[in-house]
């Protein structure tokens, strides 16, 4: 499936490679060309009932919408990224209720160092056991990788020399969108999608190189972490991974899909965002560190952590309440669940990603007007999948993207998966 860099609305195919002697003469941004080609498609999927959704949760993946047309419908939800469907769980729920009960307060609007509720250090401290790393939480992967990136640019975490900053060119909205700020500290470079070869021709002529992609993307396939530490071993490579969409779903107690392939401490050469909302079951973010010195810097200097306030405690207590969940066996059967659930969704509809044992299956279908028209059918038949089009994907290669979880039934995978296939083969006998 093609993604877009929502910065270069005009990139739809695979982007040249940019070199830094371009980077004067290249806008970072163009935010009214993206506008001006995408609203009438988002337009029409408000018109539809498919984007600004309001409802409540139910049992399982089912909402209940409470707004618009559909007001009162209930729907089996395959948009939420909650991959072993914690975010429903008792004991996440009860974590969040305890803490604010034990403290009193929601937030306090203050910097993180000036004060901060006890409650925050003792998930960082437990964090930081639960993943083998040095972890400092956010209030979401946005506010951490907003942080990170200026610093690792800066030089600081490279031996005083700044980097050469490659981002991949699918790296997520939340990555790319800092590009601008970090072009104010040092160069930018985009490669194609897991460009290893690109990748490694830029270490050859720099001396030092950090590269910013996802670990599970969140159109569907992941980068290639083994390849990229062998490269890092080589050049001695910067590595910034965003796992948002991994974390719980591999390695023990649920570490994510990159840290699980980490052989030993993260390293100084290593950092890895990752969210506490998606697979994890509660809310906020977070970022695993390697060293004391990184930790003093992120600390001191990140402007999610100097310049703003720490997650409401309603988080930080379902998170706690998770981590918890992550050292029993519970995860691990619910885990065997969503990748029984995911090969039969392949079994019915074949996807770009079947036989990845990733949670993320995404159907192209090309034209926008025809993705929220079948976004409006399966909607209409009970099922709320993502209408995908530019600048989330390139133009003219919408589609829907549906996440699977382990709360899924298998009726319910059975039946959105056959809906699809369904939708697919009317479209191709016209």
């Amino acid at each position: 499936m093609s993604q877009t860099d929502p910065q270069h609305p005009s990139t739809d195919t695979a982007a040249p490679l940019v070199h830094p002697t371009e980077l004067s003469t290249r806008p970072v941004r163009n935010t009214a060309a993206v506008i001006e080609y995408a609203e009438p498609h988002f337009r029409q999927a408000r018109d539809q009932g498919l984007i600004d959704v309001y409802g409540r949760s139910a049992k399982g993946r089912t909402i209940l919408l409470e707004r618009g047309d559909y007001a009162g419908k209930a729907v089996v939800d395959f948009v939420r990224c909650s991959y072993l469907g914690l975010d429903n769980h008792p004991d996440v729920i009860a974590g969040a209720v305890a803490a604010i009960e034990q403290y009193g307060s929601l937030h306090w609007s203050c910097a993180r160092t000036r004060l901060n509720f006890g409650l925050i250090g003792d998930l960082e401290k437990d964090l930081s056991d639960l993943f083998d790393a040095r972890v400092i939480a956010y209030s979401s992967v946005l506010a951490a990788n907003m942080g990170a990136l200026p610093l690792i640019a800066s030089g600081h975490l490279t031996g005083g020399r700044k980097p050469l900053m490659v981002f991949d060119r699918l790296a997520h909205a939340t990555l790319t969108f800092h590009k601008s700020v970090v072009a104010e500290e040092t160069q930018v470079v985009t490669i194609p999608h897991n460009g290893l070869d690109e990748l490694e021709r830029l270490c050859q002529q720099h001396d030092v190189v950090a590269y910013i992609c996802d670990g599970v993307y969140s159109m569907g396939g992941a980068a290639p972490v083994d390849a990229l530490r062998d490269v890092q071993a080589r050049y001695g490579l910067f590595l910034y991974i965003d796992d948002a969409h991994g974390i719980s779903l591999f390695g023990h107690q649920g570490q994510g899909y990159a840290r699980s392939r980490l052989s030993g401490e993260v390293g100084d050469r290593t950092i890895i965002a990752a969210s506490l909302g998606k697979g994890f079951g509660a809310s906020g973010g977070l970022i695993m560190l390697g060293t004391a010195h990184q930790e003093s810097l992120f600390r001191n200097f990140a402007v999610a952590h100097a310049f703003s306030a720490s997650p409401n405690l309603a988080a930080v207590g379902a998170a706690l309440g998770s981590s918890r969940l992550h050292r029993t066996s519970e995860p691990d059967a619910r885990r065997r669940k969503l990748w029984d659930n995911v090969r039969l969704f392949d079994s019915i509809l074949p996807t770009a990603q079947t036989d990845e044992q990733l949670p993320i299956r995404v159907v192209e279908i090309g034209d926008e007007q025809e993705a929220v028209s079948a976004g409006r059918v399966l909607l209409e038949a009970g099922f709320y999948v993502s209408v995908i089009f530019f600048p989330t994907v390139a133009r003219g290669k919408a589609g829907l993207r549906i996440c699977i979880t382990a709360s899924h039934s298998d009726d319910e995978v059975r039946q959105v998966a056959s809906a699809v296939a369904e939708i697919l083969n009317r479209s191709s006998a016209y």
